[in-house]
């Protein structure tokens, strides 16, 4: 399925629906750019989209280049166009997509499409095989709590969110829609994940069910 179609609008509506979708995009993806270090030479990015994130990284890093990784050639073009000759993008799922050395691996809204815990677990032994001594692991996800409670409150504070832009009926609809799509694994449950692969964890930012985690090798 393609990202237009998951998330049920026009393609070239992305960029400004997004935000629409998830609350404090922007100061989500300056974060986990800012976790990149600014020395970087290579920057891998699973599930580029339309290059928003990779573009803060190629700012962080002046030095950088980007090779980013999306089964959608469509939103491929688009990050195309954005990046220009700093990224070499490949129509590729990024689960069975060999991963090349780097000094980063970021993702942003794209791990939590990967169906199982058992087929993360190997994507995140892969990407620390992937990984330079000092390199870096970055996502931004969407990570609930594992506490019933604490999950729904957040649930909440979602909601509250996307009815800024659209009426109760239609967010509610819109979180139903993409549960069929998506895992969202809980915050702890990822942080285990990572660190049984071989990662040392730490939670960059937070805001709500969104988190952004920078994992180094271990």
């Amino acid at each position: 399925m393609s990202v237009a179609s998951h998330l049920g609008i026009e393609l070239a509506e992305y960029d400004q629906r997004i935000r629409t979708f998830i609350p404090a995009y922007e100061e989500m993806l300056d974060a986990a750019a800012n976790a990149v270090d600014v020395k970087a030479r290579t920057i891998v990015e699973l599930g580029v989209g339309t290059g928003a994130l990779a573009a803060r990284c190629l700012k962080r890093a002046p030095k950088a280049s980007v090779i980013g990784f999306d089964a959608d050639s469509g939103i491929l073009a688009l990050a195309g166009r954005r990046l220009g000759r700093r990224a070499t993008l490949q129509t590729s799922n990024f689960v069975r997509a060999t991963l090349p050395r780097a000094d980063a691996v970021v993702a942003s809204i794209a791990l939590h499409h990967v169906r199982t815990r058992g087929a993360k677990a190997r994507l995140y032994r892969r990407i620390r095989a992937a990984l330079n001594p000092a390199g870096l692991f970055i996502s931004a996800d969407c990570h609930p709590a594992g506490a019933p409670d604490r999950a729904r409150s957040q649930r909440d504070a979602w909601m509250v969110h996307l009815r800024k832009s659209y009426s109760t009926q239609k967010a509610e609809a819109l979180l139903r829609a993409w549960s069929k799509e998506d895992v969202y694994v809980s915050l702890d449950a990822e942080l285990a994940l990572l660190q049984s692969a071989g990662f040392m964890v730490d939670v960059a930012w937070r805001r709500g069910m969104f988190a952004v985690i920078v994992a180094g090798r271990r």
